[in-house]
């Protein structure tokens, strides 16, 4: 009996402490802008957006002010920093697959073939992690993509594509999250939320009040809409970090911040003779390789744990995967080539980032690069873009077209909204880019 006592003792003891050991693993929080430029955050040093609940989450942060993603486009930049691979690795290269009027049939392979990727996602829910997607999510339903719950139902025949009900979330209402923090809490087990609102993404119906706010004369009505836009964004942000405040869940949480891709409204590009080919946004943002469409500040947030700071290395969407396994105590899979953002010994030793852009709306499955439109390489202050004529069957190619030089260099110090191309004056640095973007991604028509 004695024996039988120990030894449930013994058991129970164990249970204890792993359940204890379980519940000490931190919660991930991961806040993902739509559409929003590099620049347009009060930490960022706009003169006129305010967004005082991301600064105060800046200040407590490690902050990269030079952190890029794969794509500057939403569907390819999400499905990257989900997998830590880039878009002609995981297949998910533009919103759409080519096909007039099939794009949910031609879809379901290659979201099959997606899934089959380790994600950091599923990394954590088959580690006893609670996971709910909100927002953004194009992969399916928030099954397909690991989560334990969601609201991104992913059926084409009641309109899902790219979020459908969970694109309510922050517009509508946060009681879908914060319920969901409640029943993580009341459960003791750690959690990741996915938190993807649809803002400032278009429609831009900001509320009445902060539009008044930014409508101001010789300020144009589309500015002023997206304006609006990031602080009503930023509220919402305020209500997440400040519920996790109320339940005592800051100090064991890491927050990261990154958006998805860079947009600019196009009344501020009016002096483009180029902006007449395209109505919507302004060229060189959103779909271009250029600094406003692929450029963001990238946060990691662990209080008592990541010393605040604004880093001056390089991060890519890339190394959210291994930072979000490096916090949790998990092993990444061998293949991913991101590092560590809390290593700083990885970052130090990093010598460039790289990613691509291909054509928005007209993926080929059988051949990602098909539809490349560029490539580039940043190393240090220098930026080398190489242009391709991948195919685009769009209207959306009025975002490119106008673009026909083959290579272009930055200096990103000087010119960090990339005016002037010295590419002329600098061969061996174009030379030395170039060898390392073959490297990178070898291909044989550069």
């Amino acid at each position: 009996m004695n024996i039988l006592l120990r030894c449930t003792s013994a058991a129970l003891s164990l249970a204890f402490i792993s359940s204890l050991q379980a519940a000490k693993k931190p919660n991930i929080v991961f806040i993902l802008s739509d559409d929003q430029a590099w620049t347009d955050y009060g930490f960022m040093g706009h003169k006129n957006i305010k967004t005082p609940h991301l600064d105060k989450l800046a200040a407590r942060s490690l902050v990269f002010t030079r952190g890029y993603v794969a794509s500057p486009l939403c569907r390819p930049s999400l499905a990257s920093m989900i997998t830590g691979l880039y878009p002609f690795q995981h297949g998910i290269t533009g919103n759409d697959v080519d096909g007039p009027n099939k794009r949910a049939e031609l879809d379901v392979p290659l979201r099959k073939s997606f899934h089959k990727h380790p994600s950091f996602i599923k990394l954590l829910t088959s580690n006893s992690y609670l996971a709910h997607q909100s927002g953004k999510w194009w992969e399916g339903s928030w099954k397909d993509g690991g989560f334990t719950q969601g609201m991104t139902h992913g059926d084409p025949k009641r309109g899902g594509r790219h979020g459908d009900l969970g694109l309510k979330i922050g517009r509508k209402s946060m009681m879908p999250i914060t319920n969901f923090i409640d029943e993580a809490t009341k459960k003791n087990e750690p959690f990741l939320l996915w938190y993807a609102p649809f803002l400032p993404h278009t429609p831009h119906n900001p509320p009445e009040r902060l539009l008044k706010k930014y409508t101001q004369p010789g300020r144009a009505t589309d500015v002023a809409k997206y304006y609006a836009m990031c602080e009503w964004f930023d509220e919402t942000c305020g209500e997440l970090l400040g519920y996790l405040d109320k339940k005592k869940l800051t100090k064991n949480t890491v927050v990261i911040y990154i958006c998805d891709n860079g947009w600019v409204a196009k009344s501020e590009n009016s002096n483009d003779p180029n902006q007449k080919l395209w109505k919507g946004y302004a060229l060189r943002s959103k779909g271009s390789p250029y600094e406003n469409g692929i450029r963001t500040p990238i946060m990691v947030s662990w209080p008592g744990r990541v010393a605040p700071s604004r880093s001056p290395y390089l991060a890519h969407a890339i190394d959210l995967f291994p930072t979000i396994a490096a916090v949790a105590g998990f092993k990444t899979p061998d293949n991913l080539t991101g590092i560590n953002l809390l290593d700083k010994k990885s970052l130090e030793s990093r010598k460039a980032v790289y990613g691509v852009t291909n054509s928005i709306y007209n993926m080929t499955p059988d051949s990602p690069d098909g539809t490349l439109q560029y490539l580039w390489c940043v190393e240090s202050d220098w930026k080398l873009l190489l242009r391709f004529k991948g195919k685009d069957t769009t209207k959306y190619k009025n975002t490119h077209i106008w673009d026909k030089v083959p290579t272009q260099l930055y200096n990103l110090k000087n010119d960090p909204h990339e005016h002037i191309n010295v590419a002329d004056k600098h061969p061996n640095i174009v030379s030395r880019l170039r060898k390392m973007i073959n490297a990178w991604h070898p291909d044989n028509r550069r």
